[in-house]
């Protein structure tokens, strides 16, 4: 069977249905969320907050996804999510106050990441051959496509949120009020993802899937001694720092536009939409990366990411911020979508699992710092005359964050020097 075959299979395309609709209402109310603190708060750092949320699901919540994710049913685990999800977003905009509605969104984040890496290990169960394992391009694409069903959904998203928002004006909603139709209707796109989900068949664990298998992971020592593995020591720097990068860009991205591009918005909405059209180009630029190997594409991918974001601080050009974002999201995509296939190649069983929960748990802890470091130093920048160098403090940050990114791409080696998968086997020797 092909790649086209297993990629075409009901189960696939039902995942994916689910998976776009749901993207769609987190990249809006995630655009809503950021402007509502912004309004409660008028502080930049109080944005970068939003981020933040996801650091302490990661830290806090991330050993409790790991039991659960890898004792109960993948199928049953994000069903589940989505229906907590789905009550959640409906009550985050009732009460007009930054602790009531930081409260419900770190609530989201915390079920979040226990739906992210239970539909992460069930890609490869769905497109998977005869023997259970997709071959690597198949398994990349497979990743590519369920990614690109999130920032592919970022210029759809925003729009939505410009036209929700402009309705509610127009209805005379006015403060708060002018968000509730948004968080609603995010709501409802998690009831759409768990009838989706519904449908699937049954996803797994299996019973020899529950417990790691072979000495890498001894039983009983779960994540830690998964983020231990030289599997995982490989990429998860390189997960660190394009999250370092994600989570500057859109923890200053808002004054970045209104200070220092002038554009506004409208502006802020427009570099929003390119980085998902930049995602979706780089879902096709995977294959460019093919001669590299896995860990080199996740190499070549990061540090393209942190000099686009030095460029675009230091240019401070529209023109070159509206291209940069493309290419942002273009090396952000090529980058993780390396990652993640790297570790579905390189683990099975429960260590798969595993590996994926600390994948998404780095990711999100990786954001969450960028977002409060970046907030807190514009505040800081922004209160300094002459600004530091002659650059605007947002320019200035994302500079920073440029420079921390690349240095970073040092971190990221391969544990054999050669670019295979680490079978059951090898992991025990």
């Amino acid at each position: 069977m092909g790649t086209a075959e297993r990629l075409n299979r009901p189960a696939f395309r039902r995942l994916l249905i689910g998976q776009t609709v749901s993207s769609f209402g987190d990249w809006m109310g995630t655009l809503a969320l950021m402007y509502l603190v912004l309004e409660l708060s008028g502080s930049t750092t109080a944005v970068g907050g939003v981020l933040v949320l996801r650091l302490l699901p990661s830290a806090l919540g991330a050993p409790l996804a790991a039991r659960v994710v890898t004792r109960w049913r993948r199928r049953s685990v994000m069903m589940t999510s989505d229906l907590v999800r789905a009550g959640m977003a409906f009550v985050l905009p009732v009460v007009p106050s930054l602790w009531w509605v930081y409260a419900w969104a770190f609530a989201i984040e915390v079920v979040g990441l226990m739906f992210l890496p239970a539909r992460d290990s069930a890609v490869p169960v769905i497109v998977g051959g005869r023997d259970g394992r997709p071959d690597r391009g198949t398994l990349q694409l497979a990743n590519g496509i369920t990614m690109a069903t999130s920032y592919g959904m970022i210029p759809v998203g925003a729009g939505a949120f410009g036209a929700l928002l402009f309705l509610s004006d127009a209805l005379g909603w006015t403060g708060h009020g002018r968000f509730v139709a948004v968080f609603w209707l995010d709501a409802v796109t998690y009831l759409v993802s768990f009838v989706a989900v519904r449908g699937l068949p049954d996803l797994g664990p299996r019973r020899g899937e529950r417990r790691p298998a072979g000495d890498a992971v001894r039983p009983g020592a779960g994540l830690l001694a998964t983020l231990r593995m030289p599997v995982m020591a490989s990429v998860l720097p390189a997960v660190a720092v394009v999250s370092l990068g994600l989570g500057s860009l859109f923890s200053v991205g808002i004054p970045f536009v209104r200070d220092v591009l002038r554009a506004g918005p409208v502006g802020f909405g427009a570099l929003v939409a390119l980085f998902g059209v930049g995602a979706l180009l780089g879902l096709l630029g995977t294959r460019l990366y093919g001669r590299h190997g896995l860990v080199g594409q996740v190499r070549l991918a990061t540090v393209t990411q942190g000099l686009v974001i030095i460029a675009m601080g230091a240019l401070a050009s529209p023109a070159w911020a509206f291209l940069g974002a493309a290419l942002f999201g273009a090396a952000a995509t090529g980058a993780l979508v390396g990652a993640i296939t790297y570790l579905q190649e390189s683990l099975d069983g429960a260590c798969r699992t595993l590996g994926l929960t600390a994948f998404h748990a780095v990711l999100r802890c990786g954001l969450a710092t960028a977002a409060l470091a970046a907030g807190a130093a514009d505040d800081v920048l922004a209160r300094t005359r002459p600004p530091p160098l002659g650059i605007a403090p947002a320019g200035l940050v994302l500079i920073v964050s440029g420079v921390v990114v690349c240095c970073g791409t040092f971190l990221i080696r391969h544990p054999t020097g050669r670019d295979r998968p680490v079978t059951p086997a090898g992991r025990a020797a």
